[in-house]
Formats: C-alpha cells, sequence, structure tokens
C-alpha cells in the first residue's frame, strides 16, 4: 500500500500525538505504520508479546508477522505467527495490554495463528513469484534462529482468518546454524542469511568467545529452474517509459519488475490514472488488477478513490480485499455503500476487511449493518466478530449500537454490550450489565461478567447482585463461574460493602462451605495495600473454631497471601502460632501457619526452633525446605539460635542458602560469624554461595571475621578462563546418559528441577518453560545453564536488583508491577512485595535466582541422566 510498516517491543513506553485527539500512549509491542512522507502514526496490531520481528503481506493486504513470547512461556508454547488484525490485541497476557488507551472485543486475546515453542522466530517472507512451482507461490517462509531451520507455511483460509500448514524447508543438525533472515531475491531463489555464533544475550555457551562459529549468505534455487533474464528489469528504459508501458508491466512476471511499475505510476500522479483505468478491466489477469489497485493506493486524488471503488466489484476476491484494504487506509466515505453489500456476502475474509474499513471511515449509517453481520457470524471465527465489534467502538454510535441489545440474536447482543462497554460515552448501565449475570444464554452471561469485572467503580450498585451470587456459590455455579465470581469479588473488594460481604460470609458457620471457601479465595486475591479489620477478624475466628478441619488450611493460605502487618495481626497471630505449634498437626500445615503469622516469629521457642532446623534437612521435600526457610528468614532468633543455625547451614541446599544466610545480616557476634565461615568453608552448596549475599550477611560483624571470609571469596570468584575450562572437562567426562532415569532426577527432591522448571503442564513457573528444551539447545548448552545458570539468561526471565530505602536488597525476576508496587519471584514459592514508594533503585542483575553448583549436588550419572532427559524433551 505505499505505506511503511515497523514493529515496537513490549515494555517502553512512547507516545504518538494525534489530530483531534488524546495522545496515544502505550507500554503494548505494536506494529505500526505511517505515510512514507510522515504524518499521524498509526497502531495496526496491539499485544503483550516481548518482540514482534517482521512483517510479511498476503497479496489482497492480510498481514501475517513472527513473534517471540506470544504467551506465557508454558506446555512447550512461546513464540509463533500471528494474523495481525486491525485493533486486535494480542498475547502474552501482561499489564501493558490493560491500558485504557487498547480497546478490547471481548475477553479473550486474540487467536495465534502458529505456535512455535521456543524458535526465536526472525525474518519472515512471502515468495511472491511461481520459482519453486506454482504450488510454493505466495508461501511464507520464516527463518528460526533457536531452531537452525527455516520454515514453509502454507496459508489457508478459514472463516476471517488463516490455517497453515507447516513444513521445513532448510534446516540443519548444527547447533551453530542460526537462520536470521529469509529474502526472496529478484530471480525467485531464496537468499538464507546464517549470523553464526555471535548472539550471546540469551543463548548458553555462546558466552564463551567462539571465533570458529562463523555466519554464512547462503541461495536456494529449485534444481532446473529456468534462468530469469533481466530480473529486475534494469535493462527497460524505465525514465522514458509511458504510464500505459508502465501498466503494462503490472502483470509481469517478474515481481521486481511489478513493484518498479507500481512505484513508477504511483509517482506520475493523475496522469496515470487512465492508464490504471485500462489495466483494472475485467479482461486484465488478476495480478495487473490486483496491481492496478495497489498503484492507485499510492496516489492522492479523487480519481484514484473512485478507480479504487470500482474494483469493489471485481470478480477476484483477492483484488476485492486491496481495494477494500485501500479504502479503508483512506478512510473513503464514499465506499461505504459497496463496503456494506460487502460485508453481507459470503466471503468472511472480505467481511472482516470491510467491517475494518466502515469503523475507520467512522459513518453511522453502517451502524445496523454491522449489527445484522454480527447476527451470521459463526461461533468460531472471533477473528470476524472482532472486526465487527471494533468496527462499532470506532463509529462510535451508541444509540444505534444500542439497538443490538433488545436483539434476540445471541451473537449482535453480545458485540452491542461489548461495544457500549468499550466506546467513549456508551452508557453501559450497571444495572442492565448485572441482570444478564443471570442470563440463560452461557454467552451471554460471561460477557456480562467480563464487563463487570473491569468496573470497580460499579461496587456499590452491584452489592446486592454479589451477595446474591455468592449465596448461590454452595451448589449452582460451575468450577469456572465460581472461580470468575472470585476474581470479580477481589477487584471490586476495595468497597466497604464489598469488604463486609467477604468477611461476613468467610466467618459465617452456616454458610455453605463452597460459599465460605470462595469469600477466602476473594481475600487471597484481592490483596489490598491496607487489610480490612473485619477480614483479619473474620480469619481469627475461623481459626480458633476449625483449627483441624477444612477451612483451616485455606485460612491459612489466605492470611498469608495477605502479608497483614504485625501490627493489624490482632488474635490471629495467636491463633496461627497455635497451629505452628501444634506437634500433632501436619508438618507442612505448621510450616504453612508459621509463615503466615504477622510480622514473624519473635521469639522462637527452643522446640519450635528444632522443629524448623529439622524441616531443612535435605531429606525434606523441596517445598518443605522453601517453608521453613522463609519462616526461619523472618523470624527473630536469639544468639545461641542464630548459632545453632550457623552450624546447620554447613547442610542446607542451593535453594534455602542464600535465604538463610539474610538472617546473620544484623548480628555483631564474632563466635557466630566464625562458626558461620567454619560451616561454609565446608558447606554441601558451596558452590552455590553469591559473594554478595556472604558480604552482605557478614556487614556487622568484626573486621577480624570478615577477613576469614576472604578465603570463601576467593574461591567463588572463578573466571570466565575458568568456568570453560571446567565447562570442557565436563563436557569431555560425560557419561551417556538416560532420559528414563534422567526424569526422575529431574523430579526428585535432590536436584528439585520441578519446583522450578515445567516440561508439559507439571512443575514450577519460576524458571523457563522446558517442554521443547532439546529443540533448541545441545548437549553442551544445557550443560552450561545446569552448572553455570548465571552465565546468560533466557529472556523475560532477566534477573533484577531492588534496592530499598531501609537498606534492603533484594534479587530476583519480576513477576508483576503496578503503580503501586513490585512483586519479585525470590526463589520456588517464594515472592517479594515492594513498595513503590519503598524504592531507591532498579538495576539488572548478574546473578540468576536459579542456584548454581547443582553438579556438586548431583553424581557424574545423573548429571548425564539429566542432560539426556532435556535433549530429549522435543
Amino acid at each position: 500500500d505505499g505505506w511503511i510498516y515497523w514493529c515496537k517491543g513490549a515494555f517502553a513506553t512512547q507516545t504518538y500525538e494525534r489530530a483531534g485527539k488524546p495522545p496515544f500512549v502505550t507500554r503494548a509491542a505494536h506494529i505500526f505504520r505511517c505515510r512514507p512522507e510522515g504524518g499521524e502514526i498509526e497502531p495496526v496490531m496491539t499485544g503483550g508479546m516481548d518482540n514482534p520481528v517482521d512483517v510479511a503481506f498476503t497479496p489482497g493486504g492480510e498481514r501475517i508477522f513472527t513473534t517471540t513470547f506470544l504467551v506465557n512461556p508454558g506446555g512447550g508454547q512461546r513464540d509463533g505467527l500471528i494474523h495481525a488484525v486491525y485493533g486486535g490485541i494480542n498475547g502474552k497476557d501482561q499489564a501493558v495490554i490493560y491500558d485504557p488507551v487498547h480497546k478490547w472485543t471481548g475477553p479473550n486475546l486474540m487467536p495465534v495463528l502458529l505456535h512455535m515453542g521456543a524458535a526465536a522466530p526472525s525474518g519472515l517472507t512471502r515468495l511472491e513469484s511461481d520459482s519453486f512451482g506454482e504450488e510454493y507461490r505466495d508461501n511464507l517462509f520464516a527463518a528460526y534462529f533457536n531452531l537452525h531451520k527455516v520454515g514453509r507455511h502454507v496459508l489457508t483460509p478459514q472463516g476471517a482468518s488463516f490455517t497453515t500448514r507447516d513444513e521445513d524447508f532448510v534446516s540443519s543438525p548444527d547447533f551453530d546454524f542460526h537462520p536470521t533472515d529469509v529474502i526472496e531475491d529478484a530471480d525467485g531463489s531464496l537468499i538464507v542469511i546464517d549470523t553464526g555464533g555471535w548472539y550471546k544475550l540469551c543463548c548458553p555457551s555462546s558466552q564463551f568467545h567462539r571465533p570458529d562459529v562463523l555466519g554464512g549468505v547462503y541461495r536456494i534455487s529449485r534444481k532446473g529452474a529456468p534462468k530469469v533474464d533481466d530480473p529486475r528489469g534494469l535493462s527497460l528504459a524505465w525514465g522514458t517509459m509511458t504510464a500505459d508501458a508502465l501498466a503494462a508491466l503490472l502483470a509481469d512476471p517478474r515481481p521486481a519488475v511489478r513493484e518498479r511499475a507500481i512505484q513508477a505510476l504511483a509517482a506520475k500522479g493523475q496522469g496515470a490514472i487512465q492508464a490504471l483505468d485500462r489495466a483494472g478491466l475485467p479482461d486484465r489477469p488478476v495480478v495487473s488488477r490486483r496491481n492496478d489497485v495497489w498503484a492507485a493506493t499510492r496516489i492522492d486524488c479523487p480519481d484514484a478513490r473512485g478507480l479504487v471503488r470500482n474494483a469493489l466489484k471485481d470478480a477476484d476476491e483477492s483484488v476485492r480485499q486491496a481495494a477494500i484494504h485501500s479504502a479503508s487506509l483512506w478512510r473513503d466515505p464514499e465506499a461505504v455503500p459497496q463496503l456494506m453489500e460487502i460485508l453481507a456476502g459470503s466471503s468472511a475474509q472480505n467481511a472482516r476487511a470491510a467491517a475494518e474499513a466502515l469503523g475507520r471511515i467512522g459513518d453511522k449509517v453502517a451502524v445496523p449493518a454491522l449489527l445484522d453481520a454480527a447476527e451470521r457470524v459463526s461461533p468460531s471465527d472471533q477473528v470476524l466478530a472482532h472486526s465487527i465489534t471494533y468496527a462499532l467502538i470506532e463509529i462510535g454510535d451508541p444509540k444505534g449500537t444500542a439497538a443490538g441489545l433488545d436483539s434476540a440474536n445471541v451473537s449482535a447482543k453480545r458485540t452491542a454490550l461489548v461495544a457500549l462497554d468499550q466506546m467513549e460515552g456508551g452508557g453501559l448501565d450497571a444495572r442492565r450489565v448485572a441482570s444478564l449475570l443471570t442470563d440463560a444464554n452461557p454467552t451471554i452471561r460471561q460477557t456480562a461478567s467480563w464487563i463487570v469485572g473491569h468496573h470497580p467503580e460499579w461496587a456499590e450498585a452491584l452489592a446486592g447482585t454479589f451477595r446474591q451470587r455468592l449465596a448461590g456459590a454452595g451448589n449452582t455455579l460451575a468450577a469456572a463461574d465460581r472461580a470468575e465470581l472470585e476474581q470479580q469479588l477481589a477487584k471490586f473488594s476495595g468497597t466497604p460493602a464489598i469488604q463486609e460481604l467477604l468477611a461476613n460470609r468467610a466467618e459465617d458457620v452456616s454458610s455453605p462451605e463452597a460459599v465460605r471457601l470462595s469469600a477466602l479465595k476473594a481475600m487471597a486475591l484481592a490483596r489490598p495495600k491496607e487489610i480490612p479489620a473485619s477480614w483479619v477478624k473474620a480469619l481469627a475466628a475461623i481459626l480458633s473454631k476449625d483449627q483441624g478441619g477444612s477451612l483451616a488450611g485455606p485460612t491459612i493460605s489466605t492470611a498469608r497471601a495477605l502479608a497483614i502487618s504485625k501490627e493489624k495481626g490482632g488474635t490471629l497471630g495467636a491463633g496461627l502460632l497455635a497451629m505452628g505449634n501444634d506437634a500433632n498437626a501436619p508438618a507442612p500445615l505448621r510450616l504453612e501457619a508459621l509463615a503466615a503469622v504477622p510480622g514473624g516469629l519473635a521469639p522462637v521457642s527452643p522446640e519450635l526452633f528444632d522443629f524448623l532446623v529439622k524441616q531443612l534437612a535435605r531429606e525434606q521435600a523441596a517445598a518443605t525446605r522453601i517453608l521453613a526457610t522463609e519462616v526461619l528468614a523472618k523470624a527473630t532468633l536469639s544468639k545461641d539460635q542464630l548459632n545453632a543455625l550457623a552450624v546447620a547451614i554447613k547442610e542446607a541446599g542451593p535453594l534455602e542458602v542464600d535465604r538463610l544466610l539474610t538472617l546473620f545480616a544484623n548480628s555483631n557476634d564474632d563466635a557466630t560469624g566464625k562458626t558461620l565461615i567454619a560451616s561454609l568453608k565446608g558447606a554441601s552448596a558451596f558452590t552455590s554461595l553469591r559473594v554478595d549475599a556472604i558480604k552482605a550477611s557478614l556487614a556487622k560483624f568484626s573486621p577480624e571475621v570478615q577477613k576469614e571470609a576472604e578465603e570463601i571469596y576467593a574461591r567463588i570468584n572463578v573466571d570466565a578462563a575458568g568456568q570453560k575450562e571446567k565447562l570442557e572437562r565436563l563436557v569431555s567426562t560425560l557419561a551417556a546418559g538416560d532420559v528414563r532415569r534422567g526424569q526422575i532426577v529431574f523430579h526428585s527432591e535432590k536436584a528439585a528441577c520441578f519446583t522450578c522448571h515445567a516440561i508439559g503442564y507439571r512443575g514450577g513457573k519460576v524458571g523457563p518453560d522446558l517442554s521443547r528444551i532439546g529443540q533448541i539447545r545441545a548437549d553442551r548448552d544445557l550443560l552450561e545453564a545446569i552448572v553455570f545458570p548465571s552465565a546468560s539468561f533466557v529472556r523475560s526471565f532477566e534477573p533484577v536488583v531492588v534496592a530499598t530505602s531501609d537498606g534492603k536488597v533484594v534479587n530476583g525476576l519480576l513477576k508483576s508491577e503496578s503503580g503501586d508496587e513490585m512483586v519479585l519471584t525470590t526463589g520456588a514459592n517464594q515472592e517479594a512485595r515492594i513498595a513503590r514508594g519503598e524504592i531507591e533503585e532498579i538495576r539488572p542483575s548478574t546473578v540468576s535466582v536459579m542456584p548454581a553448583g547443582l553438579d556438586q549436588q548431583l553424581t557424574p550419572q545423573d548429571l548425564a541422566d539429566l542432560v539426556a532427559y532435556l535433549k530429549a524433551c522435543k
């Protein structure tokens, strides 16, 4: 279409001025576009993905792009291809896509065209020629950096979008082959760019200098393909060609010649219109008629708009699609009648494009046609439903759109509901939406529930409705509806009416258990800055009456999630402590209760201290050790207890040792300090120790004690050469591994890999998903990641250091952030919530949350088996 398109990654805030509108301020990822001469910038796509990379266009003007992190990694999914639909909000699901400037057309993100796992997709191109055979024309080719291949993707229309048929086009078993771009040359051959081993930010083994790993440029041609003479048309007299001569080239078999002809015709402006009229006649080839539209799209004059409107009646669907996109770009008001005809036609793809165009033009006359089209949308065609809804939002006609609320058709009613909710001045009434929460149709119920969920200002008006719904949670709500109700109650919990409702229902022994559990879950999800006193009272009352009952565990979990301060803990702390002291209760429940005690344990009885230290034993489950560590880390220990812990830390595992060290930061007893240093010198998790963590723990001890630690620092500080030497030694001596034994190692308490990493849908979510790690990492890379986890960080798992005004330093992964706080994941099942007002500095960290030295915890055979298992995960 002659516009410039480019990609913006997520997270960085950018501001764009808009004529007659507030500035467009966004943190999300986008595909942007603007005219070559400048002017207003338009977002074509919005998403939460980390890095949209490259965009390709179908002959009719639809946009396909490659991207990383289109979902939160899990189940082997991460990167892939997306059909970029105007106004659509795509994954991954994160805070930046919920900024008010982004308009939603329903509760779900736009669909993914193709999942490719951790493929690191890069360059993308559409093959315009038939150089590899007619079946290859208009296929997509994508370079996959991590998968060491170029993929071929054949698009097939499905509803208003596409499906793909996928196969490898170029692949290599060489893990140093990293295709980064694929380009169609003028003769129809494909150029593949291999960048070799230069990229190191997220690649294990690339941290070491490897001058032997070179890249390359490869040309791929079909064997026996005829030679293309003058593929760029350099012998043609471009400077003296008439408009008719240029128009004749719009159907030239050479793509580069066709594109140059389009540019030359566009440069002639009004002077090219008559020639373009003739090139668009029905007897001309389809490719000529389609390129005729694209040439006219680049010309700014009324006759060019008229030419495009004529093409809206073309017999070929792709020509009509190009004309729709052209009318959409120019917001041509005279095209509205024809666009409404196409909207009612049989082609779902062109109906979608027509809806997009009608929304951009903004004529209210199209609203009834859009509501009629909504009635015909297939329930499975989210893309068409989106474009119709988004068009209504852009037109912004509340009165006309409200007619859809009275429709007997579910799709039209849903479309009107969402459009009125999202458009400026939509005037949607809280009570009317509330009445739909119990609608007989599940689609209407779900839509109303979603709308209610993002209107916390409706809380007082909806309190009665929530009271009724929560009362019915005991026997009438399905699991999904119950979970949604809990989320809504959490969002509305900032108002006194909802706070009291949750407290009363949780404490009320006459309420069904399911109702009480939902109230507790909503409290835990809410996590308000100011914990309501009624909630603390309710939790304390439940514990006092239900110590050994089925509500004890959920109540303790809620108290722990709320992180109640010591000042506001009241009698709750005593109840939790009583549960923690109950020797007859299960150890995990006791630990949960102790971890929830407001302000931590102070003092700690000898019996309770002994119990906690025993839970650190290596034979205990990883979750138990981590929870015991959390309790101890928040406790106030006596001098004797600190000394005993200094002895016990010698046997602590890699997951616990750093957190336990924080207990010594306020001690200045040299005897304890010397005991601690002696333990650390012989610690079983020595290779997991961090110099900065040890220095922080010894800060208040005497210079004599701190000097004794120098030997430890010297042993820890191994330079890159030493790391490389160790890695080479491990690689050369690594035995043959067994996949089944490796699976056992992965899920063992000794390795505890599963506490932070998932394979399939089982495991933790602290670290990267490993479901397909074997596709993208060689044995050597896997070994390095296990032994030296801080050598490189996977994208979106880069640790940060947060320093607070009270002198604390927290190392972890950014889990979430808002205007009020940051939440860091500091380890398996461990989080740190830091108020924005307390933050002095945020900087990248060089230390992984994953503890180092796992090779010292495993036998050489265990290590070999673990690598074999990970390599088999494809």
